[in-house]
């Protein structure tokens, strides 16, 4: 498997090889840890001066992956969007960030190309078990078709132009 493991229930994911793993995969975020930067009007503040150091971390829940997993968020964008979604907007008691990461779903074959500099989140807020709705047929297995969609739907969403 191509991601680093600290012990038996932890995985952590920093380089692309190592969240191609999930990639196109619905995870929940369940903690969103910004490092030594800030956002304001649209820009990242940083109070490091250090190149390649993460802006982030967050710690999220997928499916495919039963254990706890850590991702690095290195993208200004993704960073600048789970920002938005955290600090300025503020997620409510009854919704959860749902997030895919993807590498496979850019619009055309120039984004493919320069894939190294561009965002990789796709990034939800949706209503409480959303998640659960999406990946377990079995919960709540009563809402079907557009019941089941409406009930899961993102509130609002940050999805870079370059995704299809």
């Amino acid at each position: 498997m191509a991601i680093s493991s600290k012990n038996q229930s932890e995985i952590t994911l920093l380089k692309d090889s190592q969240w191609s793993v999930i990639d196109g995969e619905l995870c929940r975020v369940l903690d969103f840890n910004p490092f030594l930067h800030t956002v304001k009007d649209g820009k990242v503040l940083a109070r490091s001066k250090e190149l390649w150091t993460p802006y982030a971390s967050i710690t999220i829940k997928c499916k495919k992956l039963p254990k706890k997993i850590t991702g690095f968020i290195c993208h200004k964008m993704d960073f600048i969007h789970l920002w938005t979604a955290f600090k300025e907007r503020e997620v409510k008691q009854d919704e959860e960030v749902l997030i895919i990461w993807s590498k496979k779903h850019y619009k055309n074959i120039i984004s493919k190309i320069f894939s190294f500099f561009l965002p990789r989140l796709w990034i939800m807020i949706c209503p409480k078990g959303a998640f659960e709705l999406e990946t377990d047929p079995n919960y709540k297995s009563e809402l079907k078709g557009e019941a089941r969609w409406n009930a899961a739907k993102p509130i609002i969403e940050w999805k870079p132009e370059v995704m299809d």
